[in-house]
């Protein structure tokens, strides 16, 4: 059976009792820092799920029990020493931890030198130094037999009686003397003494050596080979189990006693990392993980009052002249009229669900006093008192709402607006705070001007990081409306926003603000900036209840990342760029989850949603995707697949009531609404010299229309109420 790499970052998890960072990356084996917390783990190909378990068991270990500290001022002892002395430690506390681990550990180790992944087919054990044969005797000392002289017994007894990490030093340190010495005189007659015959190792059977039994020392101490040496340098015998990373402050090799840690090498260890190599995902390209970056909200938001002194400043040529607006002025106020039918259904439908979950949470008591009416009963009923009833209160909502301000919204962008404003309206009339975002790339870098009116560089949204998701210069969220802004300014701005939009679908007498041109899709930028804006907007109104609604009508642009490069004619590595592929990974270090990226662009976009869900609980998403005929077969496609149950539902119900509702997305509901049915101005209007079959179309037209925009509108209200 394949490794579920994901279970078993999960596995490490619990076996360390800690929120690690875990990363599965194309490396030879895995390895811990133990001051960052990051646990990596290899993406093995051919590994046994026995073996990979043992070594997510033996990393765990040095979660917990390897001190974070730089010992190297301690002892002048090479890390690969410290390395074989600190596995032994490790393993034998993970197993009296966890008493079931000792089964994986024999196991693994066993699969291990079936495979002679420590290369010992050809070697003579006595030939090898102390180290290695200490090494070699704490991991798969219960299938070979491990030669030791009576001096070298009594320190591979004090390495198996290592309990504290002061202790690992102590025993390394003497080991290591042991083993230059060794190598000075150039010990090469020591006596085959079998291992088995030596006796106990350790303190009550926890070490013990019991010849082939389940559980013995050799079983205990063998990850650490496995799971740390991959990352050390070749030369200097880098100590992998964390205790001596590089990216520590305290992980510069020493110089050992007496010699160089060049001049010594531990060579099963070697071995070890020359084997595991063959286990390796060869084909597949090294995993990266990217975080959301902390966005600067006071440069990306082009706040409302700013906003509209903008769009006043640009259009006060026209004041002089009241007829330019005079043709979309009076359409507005049209559409107005005939949409206060949906906006007072909102509201019906709002209170109704908020008059049913507060009966729903209803409590009843007894009050004490006698109700007089019910003493005649007294013989056959106890109860007497009068009763109370208490409604407990409904919950503060709070609504935000993204509109995407790009060039393919041209078509739909008016009808989506007036969806939009029969939104705004809603909660204008039951006192729920709004606020309103277009998101685009073309109002935020012309935002900052200098004294002779040059355009100066754009403030930076975030601080590049790396392994950040990058968040251009160029992005910005222009806050059209707000509840803060008194009724009679609203209405006004709404009436401005409504010519702005209808002149990109008709010309008119009038010029559009440069900045409020129709730009790129930054969606995914958009959704990012929400982990700012979410805690923001409900500390600032006090809700207890917050909706975010997205209208939308495509795919956000691909996102890039920030990572380290360098190239050959520069002397130091700066920070560049790549893009997110599918290769990435989305981790969220506060809530602990791993998101994958896929193949297509959407998964971008479902991840960074779906990682806002995991965040914020009690949030509802809600996306509204405005589609044209044409468009209908690829939106349904990418979530419902080319075939199926649910793609000839979705399919079914789109040509019945011109939209659909998909709960398999990032979003809580993503709701797909025709562009051409989203009018509200559809009535019933006939000719009076209309024949029947005329009247019978305009009233079907008419039903069809408010069926649509009733069924959407209430399944939206079940949503927020």
């Amino acid at each position: 059976m394949p490794v579920n790499f994901e279970v078993k970052g999960m596995l490490a998890k619990l076996l360390a009792t800690e929120d690690l960072v875990v990363e599965h990356k194309n490396v030879q084996t895995a390895c811990f820092n133990v001051h960052t917390r990051v646990l990596t783990l290899p993406m093995w190909e051919k590994a046994s799920n026995t073996v990979y378990d043992m070594l997510v068991a033996h990393e765990c270990g040095h979660s917990i029990f390897t001190d974070d500290i730089d010992w190297t001022e301690k002892v002048k002892v090479p890390p690969a020493v410290v390395n074989v002395v600190e596995d032994v430690r490790v393993e034998k506390l993970m197993k009296r931890k966890y008493m079931g681990l000792a089964k994986t550990f024999f196991n693994g180790y066993k699969e291990l030198n079936e495979k002679d992944f420590f290369s010992l087919a050809d070697e003579n054990l006595s030939k090898l130094n102390l180290a290695d044969r200490v090494n070699l005797y704490f991991k798969i000392g219960n299938f070979i037999d491990v030669p030791f002289n009576q001096e070298e017994l009594e320190i591979v007894k004090l390495v198996g009686n290592t309990e504290t990490f002061d202790d690992v030093l102590e025993a390394s340190l003497i080991l290591y003397k042991y083993c230059t010495e060794e190598n000075q005189t150039q010990k090469v007659d020591i006596p085959e003494l079998n291992s088995h015959q030596s006796g106990s190792v350790g303190e009550g059977g926890e070490g013990e050596n019991n010849g082939g039994m389940e559980e013995p020392i050799s079983s205990e101490q063998s990850d650490d080979t496995e799971g740390n040496q991959s990352e050390s340098a070749p030369d200097e015998g880098e100590q992998s189990t964390g205790t001596n990373d590089k990216s520590q402050p305290n992980c510069s090799p020493q110089g050992g006693v007496g010699s160089t840690s060049k001049d010594f090498d531990v060579q099963t260890m070697k071995s070890f990392e020359d084997s595991v190599k063959d286990l390796i995902r060869n084909s597949v390209s090294d995993t990266v993980y990217v975080e959301v970056p902390e966005v600067n909200l006071d440069t990306v938001i082009v706040k409302n009052k700013d906003l509209f002194e903008y769009i006043n400043d640009f259009w006060s040529p026209y004041a002089e002249e009241p007829t330019t607006f005079a043709y979309v002025d009076a359409d507005y106020q049209k559409f107005k009229k005939s949409a206060q039918k949906e906006v007072n259904y909102l509201v019906k439908e709002f209170e109704c669900r908020k008059a049913a979950d507060s009966y729903a949470r209803a409590t009843t008591s007894r009050t004490g006093v006698l109700d007089c009416s019910k003493l005649h009963t007294y013989k056959y009923q106890e109860d007497l008192f009068k009763k109370v009833t208490t409604l407990s209160e409904g919950k503060n909502h709070g609504l935000i709402f993204m509109l995407d301000w790009s060039g393919s919204m041209s078509e739909v962008i008016k009808d989506t607006i007036k969806q939009l404003y029969n939104l705004v309206w809603f909660c204008k009339k039951v006192n729920i705070p709004f606020d309103v975002y277009a998101f685009t790339d073309s109002f935020g870098p012309l935002i900052l001007q200098g004294e002779n009116g040059y355009s100066l560089p754009p403030a930076e949204h975030t601080k590049p990081k790396e392994n950040e998701i990058v968040i251009g210069n160029w992005f910005g969220l222009m806050n059209l409306f707000t509840s803060s802004v008194r009724g009679p300014e609203l209405e006004d701005q709404m009436k401005k926003i409504y010519r702005i939009v209808d002149s990109f679908k008709s010309y008119g007498a009038y010029s559009i603000p440069p900045k409020m041109t129709l730009s790129g899709t930054p969606l995914n930028e958009a959704v990012i900036t929400l982990h700012q804006i979410l805690p923001k907007f409900k500390k600032d109104h006090n809700l207890q209840k917050v909706h975010c609604v997205c209208l939308t009508d495509g795919e956000g642009s691909a996102m890039g990342r920030y990572r380290m490069v360098k190239r050959n004619w520069e002397k130091e590595p700066r920070l560049g760029t790549a893009y997110i592929d599918s290769t990435a990974y989305l981790r969220d270090r506060k809530t602990g989850f791993v998101y994958k990226f896929g193949q297509e662009g959407k998964t971008v976009t479902d991840v960074l949603l779906q990682n806002l869900r995991d965040k914020f609980p009690s949030v509802s998403f809600i996306g509204m995707r405005i589609l044209s005929s044409r468009d209908v077969g690829h939106f349904v496609r990418m979530y419902c697949g080319y075939y199926g149950n649910l793609y000839e539902k979705t399919m079914s119900t789109w040509k019945k009531e011109k939209s659909f509702s998909l709960k398999n997305s990032g979003y809580h509901s993503y709701f797909g609404l025709s562009s051409n049915a989203l009018n509200n101005s559809t009535e019933f209007k006939v000719e009076e010299d209309a024949t029947k079959a005329k009247i019978k179309s305009a009233f079907v037209k008419s039903l069809n229309s408010k069926k649509m925009n009733k069924k959407v509108l209430s399944e939206f209200i079940e949503l927020v109420a």
